[in-house]
Protein backbone atom coordinates (compact mmCIF):
# COMPACT_ATOMS: atom_id res chain seq x y z
CA UNK A 1 0.00 0.00 0.00
CA UNK A 2 1.34 3.46 -0.93
CA UNK A 3 2.36 5.70 1.94
CA UNK A 4 0.06 8.72 2.10
CA UNK A 5 1.91 12.02 1.90
CA UNK A 6 1.24 15.74 2.30
CA UNK A 7 2.43 17.87 -0.64
CA UNK A 8 2.97 21.63 -0.50
CA UNK A 9 2.79 23.09 -4.01
CA UNK A 10 4.87 26.25 -4.48
CA UNK A 11 4.86 28.30 -7.70
CA UNK A 12 4.39 26.39 -10.93
CA UNK A 13 4.53 26.79 -14.68
CA UNK A 14 1.99 29.00 -16.48
CA UNK A 15 -0.36 26.21 -17.55
CA UNK A 16 -2.99 23.82 -16.15
CA UNK A 17 -0.28 21.26 -15.35
CA UNK A 18 -0.07 22.04 -11.62
CA UNK A 19 -3.78 21.77 -10.92
CA UNK A 20 -4.04 18.56 -12.96
CA UNK A 21 -1.15 17.04 -11.02
CA UNK A 22 -2.69 18.11 -7.70
CA UNK A 23 -5.97 16.44 -8.60
CA UNK A 24 -4.16 13.24 -9.45
CA UNK A 25 -2.35 13.23 -6.10
CA UNK A 26 -5.54 13.92 -4.12
CA UNK A 27 -7.34 11.18 -6.07
CA UNK A 28 -4.52 8.86 -5.00
CA UNK A 29 -5.26 9.74 -1.38
CA UNK A 30 -2.54 12.29 -0.68
CA UNK A 31 -3.07 15.71 0.87
CA UNK A 32 -2.27 18.73 -1.32
CA UNK A 33 -1.80 22.30 -0.06
CA UNK A 34 -1.07 25.19 -2.41
CA UNK A 35 0.53 28.51 -1.53
CA UNK A 36 -0.31 31.31 -3.97
CA UNK A 37 2.04 34.25 -4.45
CA UNK A 38 -0.01 36.23 -6.99
CA UNK A 39 -3.31 36.28 -8.84
CA UNK A 40 -1.89 34.31 -11.76
CA UNK A 41 -1.24 31.44 -9.34
CA UNK A 42 -4.84 31.68 -8.15
CA UNK A 43 -6.24 31.73 -11.70
CA UNK A 44 -4.49 28.46 -12.54
CA UNK A 45 -5.70 26.70 -9.40
CA UNK A 46 -9.44 26.82 -10.03
CA UNK A 47 -11.62 23.92 -8.88
CA UNK A 48 -8.63 22.02 -7.51
CA UNK A 49 -9.03 19.81 -4.46
CA UNK A 50 -7.02 20.68 -1.36
CA UNK A 51 -6.35 23.75 0.76
CA UNK A 52 -4.82 26.89 -0.71
CA UNK A 53 -3.33 29.95 0.96
CA UNK A 54 -2.36 33.36 -0.39
CA UNK A 55 0.94 34.75 0.86
CA UNK A 56 0.68 38.55 0.97
CA UNK A 57 3.81 39.36 2.98
CA UNK A 58 7.36 40.36 2.10
CA UNK A 59 10.16 37.98 1.18
CA UNK A 60 11.60 38.52 4.65
CA UNK A 61 8.43 37.07 6.16
CA UNK A 62 8.32 34.08 3.83
CA UNK A 63 10.60 31.62 5.74
CA UNK A 64 8.42 31.73 8.86
CA UNK A 65 5.26 31.52 6.76
CA UNK A 66 6.47 28.41 4.95
CA UNK A 67 7.47 26.75 8.21
CA UNK A 68 4.01 27.47 9.64
CA UNK A 69 2.43 25.66 6.67
CA UNK A 70 4.81 22.73 7.09
CA UNK A 71 3.83 22.35 10.72
CA UNK A 72 0.11 23.00 10.28
CA UNK A 73 -0.34 20.39 7.56
CA UNK A 74 2.49 18.01 8.52
CA UNK A 75 4.07 18.47 5.09
CA UNK A 76 6.25 15.60 3.86
CA UNK A 77 7.00 16.85 0.33
CA UNK A 78 7.03 20.12 -1.60
CA UNK A 79 6.82 20.74 -5.34
CA UNK A 80 8.31 23.69 -7.25
CA UNK A 81 8.98 24.74 -10.84
CA UNK A 82 12.62 25.86 -10.86
CA UNK A 83 14.85 26.02 -7.80
CA UNK A 84 16.10 29.63 -8.00
CA UNK A 85 12.96 31.76 -7.83
CA UNK A 86 13.10 34.09 -4.81
CA UNK A 87 9.77 32.72 -3.54
CA UNK A 88 11.18 29.17 -3.65
CA UNK A 89 14.61 29.59 -2.14
CA UNK A 90 13.60 29.84 1.55
CA UNK A 91 11.49 26.69 1.26
CA UNK A 92 14.14 24.72 -0.63
CA UNK A 93 17.00 25.81 1.62
CA UNK A 94 15.16 25.00 4.85
CA UNK A 95 13.59 21.73 3.72
CA UNK A 96 16.48 19.31 4.45
CA UNK A 97 16.63 20.35 8.13
CA UNK A 98 12.88 19.78 8.39
CA UNK A 99 13.08 16.34 6.78
CA UNK A 100 10.97 17.47 3.82
CA UNK A 101 11.57 16.18 0.30
CA UNK A 102 11.71 18.79 -2.46
CA UNK A 103 10.67 17.87 -6.01
CA UNK A 104 11.76 20.34 -8.71
CA UNK A 105 10.29 20.50 -12.20
CA UNK A 106 12.09 22.19 -15.07
CA UNK A 107 12.18 22.08 -18.86
CA UNK A 108 13.70 18.84 -20.13
CA UNK A 109 17.41 18.19 -20.36
CA UNK A 110 16.45 16.15 -23.44
CA UNK A 111 13.82 17.70 -25.67
CA UNK A 112 11.16 18.03 -27.00
CA UNK A 113 9.19 15.15 -25.43
CA UNK A 114 10.63 15.21 -21.93
CA UNK A 115 10.52 17.39 -18.82
CA UNK A 116 12.87 17.33 -15.85
CA UNK A 117 11.84 16.17 -12.39
CA UNK A 118 14.58 15.91 -9.76
CA UNK A 119 14.87 15.81 -6.01
CA UNK A 120 16.30 18.87 -4.23
CA UNK A 121 17.52 20.79 -7.31
CA UNK A 122 18.15 20.91 -11.05
CA UNK A 123 20.94 22.00 -13.40
CA UNK A 124 23.84 23.19 -11.23
CA UNK A 125 22.08 21.87 -8.12
CA UNK A 126 21.30 18.44 -9.54
CA UNK A 127 22.12 15.44 -7.34
CA UNK A 128 23.43 13.58 -10.40
CA UNK A 129 27.11 12.69 -9.78
CA UNK A 130 29.86 14.31 -11.85
CA UNK A 131 31.87 11.10 -11.96
CA UNK A 132 32.05 9.48 -15.41
CA UNK A 133 32.88 6.09 -13.88
CA UNK A 134 29.57 6.18 -11.98
CA UNK A 135 27.71 6.66 -15.26
CA UNK A 136 29.68 3.79 -16.81
CA UNK A 137 28.80 1.42 -13.99
CA UNK A 138 25.20 2.58 -13.64
CA UNK A 139 24.23 3.13 -17.25
CA UNK A 140 25.35 -0.26 -18.52
CA UNK A 141 23.07 -2.02 -16.03
CA UNK A 142 19.96 -0.04 -16.89
CA UNK A 143 17.52 -1.25 -19.55
CA UNK A 144 16.99 0.85 -22.64
CA UNK A 145 13.87 2.97 -22.35
CA UNK A 146 11.22 2.67 -25.04
CA UNK A 147 10.84 5.68 -27.37
CA UNK A 148 8.82 8.53 -25.83
CA UNK A 149 5.20 9.17 -26.72
CA UNK A 150 5.36 12.06 -29.16
CA UNK A 151 3.10 15.10 -29.13
CA UNK A 152 2.90 18.52 -30.73
CA UNK A 153 3.08 21.52 -28.43
CA UNK A 154 2.92 24.78 -30.36
CA UNK A 155 4.39 28.07 -29.19
CA UNK A 156 0.89 29.53 -29.59
CA UNK A 157 -0.50 27.35 -26.77
CA UNK A 158 2.38 28.29 -24.50
CA UNK A 159 1.95 31.99 -25.31
CA UNK A 160 -1.80 31.84 -24.60
CA UNK A 161 -1.20 30.42 -21.13
CA UNK A 162 1.49 33.01 -20.44
CA UNK A 163 -0.79 35.88 -21.48
CA UNK A 164 -3.67 34.52 -19.37
CA UNK A 165 -1.39 34.23 -16.34
CA UNK A 166 -0.13 37.80 -16.67
CA UNK A 167 -3.57 39.24 -17.39
CA UNK A 168 -4.69 37.79 -14.09
CA UNK A 169 -1.60 39.42 -12.60
CA UNK A 170 -3.03 42.87 -13.29
CA UNK A 171 -4.79 42.52 -9.94
CA UNK A 172 -1.51 41.88 -8.08
CA UNK A 173 -1.20 45.45 -6.68
CA UNK A 174 -4.45 44.90 -4.79
CA UNK A 175 -4.27 41.18 -4.02
CA UNK A 176 -0.50 40.62 -3.62
CA UNK A 177 1.03 44.08 -3.06
CA UNK A 178 4.51 42.81 -2.16
CA UNK A 179 4.86 40.30 -4.99
CA UNK A 180 7.65 40.84 -7.50
CA UNK A 181 8.07 38.59 -10.53
CA UNK A 182 11.28 36.56 -10.64
CA UNK A 183 11.80 37.55 -14.30
CA UNK A 184 13.85 40.75 -14.78
CA UNK A 185 11.68 41.86 -17.75
CA UNK A 186 8.00 42.77 -17.46
CA UNK A 187 5.38 40.86 -19.46
CA UNK A 188 4.32 43.85 -21.66
CA UNK A 189 7.94 44.49 -22.66
CA UNK A 190 8.41 40.79 -23.36
CA UNK A 191 5.27 40.59 -25.53
CA UNK A 192 6.24 43.70 -27.51
CA UNK A 193 9.61 42.12 -28.24
CA UNK A 194 8.04 38.85 -29.38
CA UNK A 195 5.56 40.61 -31.68
CA UNK A 196 8.35 42.54 -33.39
CA UNK A 197 10.55 39.45 -33.64
CA UNK A 198 7.86 37.20 -35.10
CA UNK A 199 6.93 39.74 -37.77
CA UNK A 200 10.50 39.46 -39.07
CA UNK A 201 10.95 35.72 -38.54
CA UNK A 202 9.65 34.62 -41.95
CA UNK A 203 12.13 36.94 -43.65
CA UNK A 204 14.95 35.73 -41.40
CA UNK A 205 14.19 32.06 -42.08
CA UNK A 206 14.70 32.48 -45.83
CA UNK A 207 17.92 34.41 -45.31
CA UNK A 208 19.28 32.03 -42.66
CA UNK A 209 18.46 28.91 -44.68
CA UNK A 210 20.74 30.25 -47.43
CA UNK A 211 23.46 31.09 -44.89
CA UNK A 212 23.30 27.60 -43.39
CA UNK A 213 23.45 25.91 -46.80
CA UNK A 214 26.36 28.11 -47.86
CA UNK A 215 28.24 27.46 -44.60
CA UNK A 216 27.88 23.68 -44.78
CA UNK A 217 28.63 23.44 -48.50
CA UNK A 218 31.74 25.64 -48.17
CA UNK A 219 33.54 22.79 -46.42
CA UNK A 220 35.20 25.28 -44.09
CA UNK A 221 35.85 24.46 -40.47
CA UNK A 222 33.38 26.24 -38.18
CA UNK A 223 32.48 26.24 -34.49
CA UNK A 224 28.96 26.71 -33.08
CA UNK A 225 28.08 29.15 -30.30
CA UNK A 226 24.35 28.80 -29.45
CA UNK A 227 23.04 31.77 -27.49
CA UNK A 228 20.92 31.35 -24.38
CA UNK A 229 18.33 33.64 -22.82
CA UNK A 230 19.68 36.44 -20.63
CA UNK A 231 16.64 36.02 -18.38
CA UNK A 232 17.13 32.28 -17.89
CA UNK A 233 18.23 30.98 -14.49
CA UNK A 234 20.82 28.93 -16.41
CA UNK A 235 22.67 32.19 -17.07
CA UNK A 236 21.65 34.33 -14.08
CA UNK A 237 22.13 31.68 -11.36
CA UNK A 238 24.06 28.77 -12.85
CA UNK A 239 26.86 30.50 -14.76
CA UNK A 240 29.70 32.99 -14.16
CA UNK A 241 28.22 35.37 -16.78
CA UNK A 242 25.65 38.13 -16.40
CA UNK A 243 24.44 38.00 -20.01
CA UNK A 244 25.21 36.67 -23.46
CA UNK A 245 27.18 39.76 -24.45
CA UNK A 246 29.78 38.75 -21.86
CA UNK A 247 29.78 35.21 -23.26
CA UNK A 248 30.29 36.41 -26.84
CA UNK A 249 33.06 38.76 -25.76
CA UNK A 250 34.89 35.93 -24.00
CA UNK A 251 34.42 33.37 -26.79
CA UNK A 252 35.15 35.72 -29.70
CA UNK A 253 38.27 37.04 -27.98
CA UNK A 254 39.58 33.52 -27.45
CA UNK A 255 38.59 32.47 -30.98
CA UNK A 256 40.42 35.43 -32.52
CA UNK A 257 43.60 34.65 -30.66
CA UNK A 258 43.74 30.86 -30.75
CA UNK A 259 41.50 29.38 -33.49
CA UNK A 260 42.95 28.48 -36.91
CA UNK A 261 42.93 31.53 -39.13
CA UNK A 262 40.63 29.90 -41.70
CA UNK A 263 38.03 28.73 -39.15
CA UNK A 264 34.63 30.42 -38.77
CA UNK A 265 32.44 31.01 -35.73
CA UNK A 266 28.69 30.52 -36.19
CA UNK A 267 26.58 32.27 -33.57
CA UNK A 268 22.92 31.29 -33.44
CA UNK A 269 20.24 33.10 -31.45
CA UNK A 270 17.89 31.28 -29.08
CA UNK A 271 14.53 30.42 -30.72
CA UNK A 272 12.63 32.03 -27.81
CA UNK A 273 14.69 35.20 -27.69
CA UNK A 274 12.50 38.28 -27.13
CA UNK A 275 14.36 40.46 -29.61
CA UNK A 276 15.19 43.09 -26.97
CA UNK A 277 18.96 42.88 -27.52
CA UNK A 278 20.51 43.94 -30.83
CA UNK A 279 22.87 40.98 -31.21
CA UNK A 280 23.93 41.79 -34.80
CA UNK A 281 25.16 45.19 -33.66
CA UNK A 282 27.01 43.72 -30.66
CA UNK A 283 28.60 41.02 -32.82
CA UNK A 284 29.65 43.58 -35.42
CA UNK A 285 31.32 45.69 -32.73
CA UNK A 286 33.11 42.70 -31.19
CA UNK A 287 34.16 41.36 -34.59
CA UNK A 288 35.68 44.72 -35.43
CA UNK A 289 37.46 44.91 -32.06
CA UNK A 290 38.92 41.40 -32.34
CA UNK A 291 39.67 41.55 -36.07
CA UNK A 292 37.13 38.87 -36.96
CA UNK A 293 35.42 40.56 -39.89
CA UNK A 294 34.26 37.94 -42.38
CA UNK A 295 34.75 35.09 -39.91
CA UNK A 296 31.46 35.35 -37.99
CA UNK A 297 28.18 33.86 -39.27
CA UNK A 298 25.14 35.04 -37.32
CA UNK A 299 21.77 33.26 -37.47
CA UNK A 300 18.44 34.36 -36.01
CA UNK A 301 16.77 31.09 -37.00
CA UNK A 302 17.45 27.71 -38.55
CA UNK A 303 17.76 24.02 -37.71
CA UNK A 304 20.63 23.34 -35.31
CA UNK A 305 20.87 19.65 -36.16
CA UNK A 306 22.63 19.88 -39.55
CA UNK A 307 24.72 22.79 -38.27
CA UNK A 308 26.07 20.75 -35.36
CA UNK A 309 26.37 17.64 -37.54
CA UNK A 310 28.95 19.42 -39.71
CA UNK A 311 30.58 21.62 -37.04
CA UNK A 312 34.15 21.23 -35.86
CA UNK A 313 32.99 21.89 -32.29
CA UNK A 314 30.35 23.49 -30.09
CA UNK A 315 30.94 26.02 -27.32
CA UNK A 316 28.12 26.57 -24.86
CA UNK A 317 27.62 27.92 -21.36
CA UNK A 318 25.26 25.22 -20.12
CA UNK A 319 22.58 24.98 -22.80
CA UNK A 320 20.71 21.76 -23.61
CA UNK A 321 22.21 22.28 -27.07
CA UNK A 322 25.34 20.86 -25.47
CA UNK A 323 23.50 17.55 -25.11
CA UNK A 324 22.47 17.71 -28.78
CA UNK A 325 26.11 18.31 -29.67
CA UNK A 326 27.28 15.33 -27.61
CA UNK A 327 24.54 13.16 -29.11
CA UNK A 328 25.92 13.94 -32.57
CA UNK A 329 29.45 13.20 -31.32
CA UNK A 330 30.51 16.79 -31.95
CA UNK A 331 33.39 18.04 -29.75
CA UNK A 332 31.81 20.15 -27.02
CA UNK A 333 33.09 22.76 -24.56
CA UNK A 334 31.05 23.91 -21.54
CA UNK A 335 31.85 27.33 -20.12
CA UNK A 336 29.90 26.52 -16.94
CA UNK A 337 29.10 23.26 -15.15
CA UNK A 338 26.00 21.58 -16.62
CA UNK A 339 25.14 17.98 -15.75
CA UNK A 340 26.88 16.77 -18.93
CA UNK A 341 30.19 18.43 -18.06
CA UNK A 342 32.01 15.14 -17.57
CA UNK A 343 35.51 14.00 -18.45
CA UNK A 344 35.13 12.01 -21.65
CA UNK A 345 32.13 14.03 -22.81
CA UNK A 346 33.09 17.73 -22.76
CA UNK A 347 36.62 18.98 -23.35
CA UNK A 348 38.56 19.25 -20.07
CA UNK A 349 41.31 21.64 -21.10
CA UNK A 350 41.16 25.42 -21.48
CA UNK A 351 39.09 27.04 -24.21
CA UNK A 352 42.29 28.25 -25.89
CA UNK A 353 43.21 24.62 -26.65
CA UNK A 354 39.71 23.58 -27.71
CA UNK A 355 39.97 25.47 -31.00
CA UNK A 356 42.83 23.18 -32.12
CA UNK A 357 41.55 19.74 -33.20
CA UNK A 358 39.20 19.06 -30.26
CA UNK A 359 38.45 15.37 -29.60
CA UNK A 360 34.91 14.02 -30.01
CA UNK A 361 32.99 12.80 -26.96
CA UNK A 362 33.13 9.15 -25.94
CA UNK A 363 30.12 7.54 -27.63
CA UNK A 364 29.80 4.72 -25.09
CA UNK A 365 29.93 7.10 -22.13
CA UNK A 366 27.33 9.35 -23.70
CA UNK A 367 25.01 6.38 -24.23
CA UNK A 368 25.32 5.42 -20.56
CA UNK A 369 24.95 9.04 -19.46
CA UNK A 370 21.81 9.52 -21.55
CA UNK A 371 20.26 6.28 -20.35
CA UNK A 372 20.94 7.13 -16.70
CA UNK A 373 19.57 10.68 -16.93
CA UNK A 374 16.46 9.39 -18.68
CA UNK A 375 15.83 6.87 -15.91
CA UNK A 376 16.50 9.27 -13.04
CA UNK A 377 15.62 12.84 -14.03
CA UNK A 378 13.40 12.85 -17.14
CA UNK A 379 9.74 12.04 -17.60
CA UNK A 380 7.92 11.76 -20.90
CA UNK A 381 5.48 14.67 -21.14
CA UNK A 382 5.08 18.42 -21.47
CA UNK A 383 3.66 21.39 -19.59
CA UNK A 384 1.39 23.03 -22.15
CA UNK A 385 -0.60 20.92 -24.63
CA UNK A 386 -3.29 18.45 -23.55
CA UNK A 387 -1.47 15.22 -24.43
CA UNK A 388 1.83 16.51 -23.02
CA UNK A 389 0.15 17.37 -19.71
CA UNK A 390 -1.64 13.99 -19.59
CA UNK A 391 1.68 12.19 -19.97
CA UNK A 392 3.52 14.45 -17.52
CA UNK A 393 0.84 14.05 -14.83
CA UNK A 394 0.83 10.25 -15.07
CA UNK A 395 4.61 9.96 -15.07
CA UNK A 396 5.23 12.65 -12.44
CA UNK A 397 2.72 11.16 -10.00
CA UNK A 398 4.60 7.87 -10.14
CA UNK A 399 7.89 9.60 -9.30
CA UNK A 400 6.44 11.89 -6.60
CA UNK A 401 4.88 8.93 -4.83
CA UNK A 402 8.07 6.85 -5.01
CA UNK A 403 10.32 6.64 -1.99
CA UNK A 404 13.21 6.47 -2.54
CA UNK A 405 13.35 8.31 -5.88
CA UNK A 406 14.80 6.60 -8.97
CA UNK A 407 18.11 8.43 -8.51
CA UNK A 408 18.29 7.68 -4.80
CA UNK A 409 17.86 3.97 -5.58
CA UNK A 410 20.91 4.08 -7.86
CA UNK A 411 22.99 6.17 -5.48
Amino acid sequence: MKQKRAFLFLQGVCSPFYQRLARRLTDDGHRVIKVHFNTGDIAYWQRTHGHSHLFRGTLGELPDYIQSLWQRYEITDQVAFGDRRPVHRPAIEQAPNAGIRTHVFEEGYFRPFWVTLEREGVNGHSLLPRDPSWFYETGKNLPELPPPVRFRSSFKIRAMHDVAYHLAGLANPLVSPHYRNHAPITAPTEYAGYIKRFTLLKQWKRRDAKRIQSLIESGKSYFMLPLQLNTDAQIRDHSPYDNMEEVMDHVMGSFAQHAPSDALLCIKNHPLDMGLVNYPKIIQRLASFYGLEGRIVYLESGDLNPLIQHATGTVTVNSTVGIVSLEKLCPTYALSDPIYNLAGLTYEGPLEEFWQQPPPPNQTLFGYFRNTVMHTAQINGGFYCQLGIDLAVDNAARILEACPSPLEKLL
